[in-house]
């Protein structure tokens, strides 16, 4: 080994960068950027260590997905408060029968029995539907739909019940949440709001 006079430990000297490389090109390990784009998700000269954003061209779009694959449109089309109350009005009107047997039936026990079945079994079954399609009789007759906020399906049997004891809300404000769909923007009641559900038409 000689003698370095600019080296005198005998330290090996390390190669400048890019040593081996034609001259012009980055050094070994340097990831190369074609000439003139700039690095993924961001404009050139962004600063390193920042993660990619959301890629050019692709706007985020408004409003719910799930009603526009359903043909709705950006938002969906509420039910406004008349056609909430006739449903509400044909409901009850489902229950006519029953009453009127409990009510005929006051001497009479079986009468009674059988009005109280009655009113609990299609309590049970508006229930069901409600839960599962969205409608019950009357919401069908009047061409509404109660669906979850967020992606316009039925809430489910479990929530829907959930959602008639959230009622009480609507009643404890001398009756203010029942009709708080006549202005509210999304013509929710407060249970509605409680539990993330709206009323849509349907056709």
């Amino acid at each position: 080994m000689s003698y370095d006079p600019n080296n005198p430990y005998g330290q090996p000297q390390q190669p400048p960068q890019g040593y081996g490389q034609p001259q012009g090109q980055p050094g070994y390990g340097q990831p190369q950027q074609p000439q003139g784009q700039p690095g993924y998700g961001y404009p050139q000269g962004a600063p390193q260590g920042v993660p990619p954003q959301q890629g050019y061209g692709y706007p985020q779009q408004p409003g719910y997905p799930g009603y526009q694959q359903a043909g709705y449109g950006a938002t969906p089309p509420y039910a406004n408060w008349g056609q909430r109350f006739l449903g509400t009005l044909v409901d009850a009107l489902v229950f006519i029968v029953p009453y009127i047997l409990i009510i005929v039936g006051r001497g009479n026990g079986a009468l009674t029995a059988i009005g109280g079945i009655l009113i609990i079994g299609l309590a049970i079954w508006q229930l069901i539907r409600e839960g599962r399609t969205g409608q019950t009789v009357g919401k069908q007759a009047l061409g509404i739909r109660l669906v979850r906020e967020s992606d316009g399906q039925p809430l489910g049997v479990g929530m829907a019940f959930v959602r008639r004891l959230a009622h009480f809300l609507d009643s404890i404000a001398c009756y203010l949440g029942w009709l708080w769909p006549a202005w509210d923007a999304k013509r929710q009641t407060f249970a509605d709001k409680v539990c993330g559900s709206i009323v849509i038409r349907t056709q």
